[in-house]
């Protein structure tokens, strides 16, 4: 019997990257984001080498109580109070050097943005199968012409390959957005305020390993140094100023991925459209079945992502919300991101998986294109058109 508190998507089959952002893997970008602290401090002669090694096989996912976890992080509102607590405890007496000088919420953004970033790998990586093989399909059928429609009624003759090609040139639209939102992931160091005052050091830090493998520049200044290293640590980009109160990279990356389920999701209306029985243009090479009637043969893929395109726009909408932040930590508008974020990308990556099978196995049926073709009539520049829209990258 699977745990009665689990959540493991019986009402949504549209989403995907579970193991990218499932609450394992939160866990594990939260431990990450920790190690990477330390590490960091150790680096720069602000902590023992050995704490940096110590708090770094302390992090094992396996060792920490998720459940347990979960329960405490009611009473201070985030998951980042008890999970220090209990890494500390594991660092034994290298314990004092976990989660130095910084706020949860230095550990919760970064965490975040490990997730993203990890999940968006394998997104893009289903956009750029999608894009060609719709790069196949336009090619292919550059000159099989077909009913254009505008307002649901046939207008003038188009050619399949012309569509085929609009969809693949929104695919690279939603794969460049989120590339670029990807690269542009930064990591969250600031502290209580987002000064950085913690992490200037005293006198008594001097004496973690004084040969300092990393010696400052004269006159740099320590916190910038530090925050710099901890994204290098994580392969995360470094942020002009803490972004405790300044939600740009999470309203970018939710506008990116809002626009990715558009995309795919007008590749999807369009595909059940003309799917539909009297309609018969085009199939999908794996249909879904019916319980009440064996005949049909459903288009799931197309649903699925039909489905997934008419929820990110509304959960994107709450990251946008959550720019009118107050103060220099907001209560309330940081904490309203993390399940929508967490949402927009199991769902954009359920859809880049979806589209990236339903394109593969896409059935062209050009007789029922010829034969639903009404009115005759040039097909204009559609050949040159697509020709144009292929050389794009």
């Amino acid at each position: 019997m699977a745990d009665p508190d689990a959540d493991l998507g019986l009402l949504s089959p549209m989403r995907g990257a579970a193991g990218e952002t499932g609450d394992v893997a939160v866990l594990r970008a939260l431990l990450d984001a920790e190690v990477a602290l330390t590490r960091a401090q150790a680096a720069l002669g602000r902590a023992p080498l050995e704490a940096a090694e110590a708090v770094a096989g302390a992090a094992r996912v396996a060792a920490f109580d998720l459940p347990g976890l979960v329960a405490r992080a009611r009473s201070g509102g985030n998951p980042v109070i008890p999970l220090v607590e209990d890494l500390r405890a594991a660092a034994g007496p290298y314990g004092a050097h976990v989660h130095r000088g910084a706020t949860s919420q230095d550990i919760m953004d970064t965490a975040l943005m490990l997730v993203a970033h990890r999940t968006l790998g394998p997104v893009l990586a289903d956009l750029d199968r999608a894009a060609g093989d719709l790069a196949g399909l336009a090619a292919a059928h550059r000159d099989t012409v077909m009913a254009a429609r505008t307002l649901t009624q046939q207008a003038v003759p188009t050619t399949f390959g012309l569509k085929a090609a609009g969809w693949r040139s929104l695919v690279l639209d939603a794969r460049d957005r989120l590339r670029a939102a990807r690269d542009s992931l930064p990591a969250q160091l600031g502290g209580a305020a987002g000064t950085l005052a913690a992490f200037h050091p005293d006198a008594s830090e001097a004496a973690f390993h004084p040969e300092r493998p990393e010696r400052p520049e004269p006159g740099e200044d320590p916190g910038l140094r530090l925050a710099a290293r901890f994204a290098a640590e994580l392969g995360l980009a470094e942020p002009v100023l803490p972004w405790h109160v300044l939600r740009t990279p999470v309203a970018d990356l939710g506008g990116a991925l809002a626009f990715a389920s558009g995309a795919l999701g007008k590749l999807a209306a369009d595909v059940l459209v003309l799917s539909r029985t009297e309609v018969g243009e085009l199939s999908e090479g794996v249909g879904g079945g019916s319980s009440s009637m064996p005949h049909k043969h459903n288009p799931v893929r197309a649903t699925m992502i039909a489905a997934a395109a008419r929820q990110v726009p509304a959960l994107a909408a709450v990251l946008y919300a959550s720019l009118a932040a107050e103060d220099e930590r907001p209560s309330g508008a940081w904490h309203a991101e993390w399940q929508p974020l967490r949402e927009c990308l199991r769902l954009v990556a359920g859809a880049a998986r979806d589209a990236a099978e339903l394109v593969a196995g896409l059935r062209v049926h050009p007789d029922r294109m010829r034969a639903n073709l009404t009115l005759s009539g040039s097909t204009g520049s559609a050949r040159a058109l697509v020709e144009r829209a292929l050389k794009e990258d």
